[in-house]
């Protein structure tokens, strides 16, 4: 493993550490889910893996208590169909250095999505149209967002409106 890599993995790892022992209730001190944080430092390091590949508008949503098979789920987006398979393929290329196997993978090398299944955790990369299309965070608009720290090149600019490759 190189340097920069073992850098960003403490980090991700502290960052999850973090998160983790934060209360996700309604501010008022009042856990909601009993605890149960498996899967967040997994989701934490696929974000990183994902962000490696210039991923875009990354979202962890927390949906412990609102459904049965993961207890979050990272949604994010990619420019390009090549860009979408390339950021799936980092992310199951790193988790697996870090002895976490996909479980099962959905709509990879179509370019429109990828799904990656990892039990505790699920990745959604969306080519973005397709993503705004099926408006996951939408879906789970009960779901809290885990607050995650987005570069700005990560960012799609309201004055830059996205454009689908043709």
């Amino acid at each position: 493993m190189t340097t920069r890599t073992t850098k960003k993995t403490t980090a991700t790892r502290t960052a999850a550490r973090h998160v983790g022992e934060r209360k996700h209730g309604d501010g008022d001190g009042e856990e909601r889910s009993g605890g149960d944080t498996a899967g967040l430092e997994g989701a934490l390091l696929a974000l990183a893996l994902a962000l490696d590949k210039k991923a875009l508008e990354p979202v962890l949503l927390d949906v412990r208590g609102l459904c049965s098979f993961c207890n979050y789920q990272l949604v994010l987006s990619g420019k390009s169909d090549r860009q979408v398979d390339a950021i799936a393929d980092g992310i199951k290329a790193g988790l697996k250095g870090d002895d976490l196997r996909v479980i099962g993978a959905e709509g990879a090398r179509t370019g429109q999505w990828a799904l990656l299944d990892y039990g505790d955790f699920v990745v959604h990369v969306f080519l973005h149209s397709a993503r705004e299309h099926y408006d996951l965070e939408g879906l789970w608009n009960d779901a809290p967002r885990v607050p995650i720290e987005v570069p700005p090149d990560a960012r799609i600019p309201i004055s830059d409106p996205y454009e689908a490759s043709p």
